[in-house]
């Protein structure tokens, strides 16, 4: 057993409970039941702000079926940014497993955790654990600052990945989009509501989406989710020449603002992974944005699909979240095509779900029969 940045161990492998979560924090299902009562429509509120930071702690259960004697490994995303709205401060980990260690992608420095198990071992399991803090963000747009950014990072912030070209029908695009704008404001403005205004959360969509900008495009199917909404936000922001990046991560507890959609349930977080978008504005730097959960409301904060961009439900989150976002949310990373560390594979679009390979095959990370996974969170005393 393992463990870094001084955090004592959590308990042996076998106290690890998966079906009853009974090793998860205590206290997660009472908070699931902290989020204030939904407000009337036309007096809803949505307006995250920085103030204290809040801080929690994650734990994810792994249980890895299928194995039948041959050896396994696992990949598990740790906190890896550390910014103004994040402190991403340690983990720890524990399990059956021959070897564990944190690894790192070579590209964009996103953690994870590697467990390794030999052939003919016991089936897997492995429990990991971060802590992070966290708070809201918000934007001012009328009080313009010096905002200064390495000039090697934003060109790195403005190239294209594989899923998230900005050349062809995706500059074409942006470029239709943006005319008439003078400043990288009005360009990301523009394109914010474009997306918002035409792409739509399809609950169908696996997991997150795929991300595949392109085949959005060529297609004209913006259906999708996170991974797929904000990747088309981002690439075309980028295919402007703004930089812009996703940022992949998940939901820890409910909104403060009520909003069901916006939140996650503490006791069970499976299915609440999320990501987000930033951008580079030069009057104010790295600035919050978040279309896809504008089309998530729009599509599940009720029983019917609003459609209207202006209605008094939507209208709230529309305007908070070009600028800001709400800290009951942790990120993971930064990274784009990812390859993982000791695994010949594909490469990832994302990394925001725990991996797993059977003998060298890549397990279906969101199929449960296969690989068991549950993930809890529990806030601790504010800082």
């Amino acid at each position: 057993m393992t463990a870094f940045n001084r955090r004592s161990l959590l308990a042996a492998a076998g106290s690890l409970a998966l079906p009853g979560l009974s090793a998860l924090p205590t206290s997660a299902a009472a908070q699931a039941n902290t989020a204030p009562a939904p407000a009337p429509a036309a007096s809803r509120r949505f307006e995250p702000a920085p103030g204290a930071w809040r801080s929690f702690e994650l734990t994810t259960q792994i249980e890895l079926k299928g194995v039948q004697g041959k050896p396994a490994k696992v990949w598990v995303p740790l906190p890896s940014v550390d910014t103004p709205y994040q402190r991403s401060l340690d983990s720890s980990y524990t399990g059956n497993a021959q070897s564990m260690k944190v690894v790192s992608d070579t590209q964009y420095g996103a953690r994870m955790l590697l467990a390794e198990f030999a052939a003919g071992g016991p089936t897997p399991v492995l429990q990991v654990s971060s802590r992070i803090q966290s708070q809201s963000r918000s934007t001012d747009f009328t009080r313009k600052t010096v905002a200064r950014e390495d000039v090697d990072t934003l060109r790195f912030w403005t190239r294209a990945t594989e899923l998230m070209p900005t050349d062809g029908i995706v500059r074409e695009t942006a470029q239709g989009i943006v005319r008439g704008a003078k400043t990288d404001h009005e360009k990301v403005q523009k394109i914010y509501d474009w997306v918002v205004g035409n792409t739509h959360r399809e609950p169908k969509v696996r997991g997150c989406g795929i991300g595949d900008i392109k085949a959005m495009l060529e297609t004209q199917n913006f259906g999708g989710k996170c991974g797929d909404i904000n990747a088309l936000f981002v690439g075309l922001c980028r295919a402007v020449g703004v930089p812009a990046r996703d940022v992949y991560g998940i939901r820890l507890v409910p909104s403060a603002f009520g909003y069901r959609e916006l939140g996650g349930n503490p006791a069970n977080l499976k299915g609440a992974q999320h990501c987000r978008a930033e951008v580079f504005l030069k009057d104010f730097g790295w600035v919050a944005m978040d279309p896809a959960d504008v089309g998530k409301v729009m599509r599940q904060e009720t029983p019917e699909w609003i459609k209207d961009v202006s209605h008094p439900l939507v209208t709230p989150v529309r305007r908070a979240l070009f600028g800001g976002w709400e800290g009951n949310w942790m990120a993971y990373n930064m990274a784009h095509d990812v390859a993982l560390p000791g695994s010949t594979g594909p490469r990832l679009g994302f990394l925001m779900y725990p991996q797993a390979e059977i003998a060298g095959e890549r397990v279906d990370a969101l199929a449960p029969d296969d690989f068991k996974y549950a993930i809890a969170a529990r806030e601790l005393t504010s800082a």
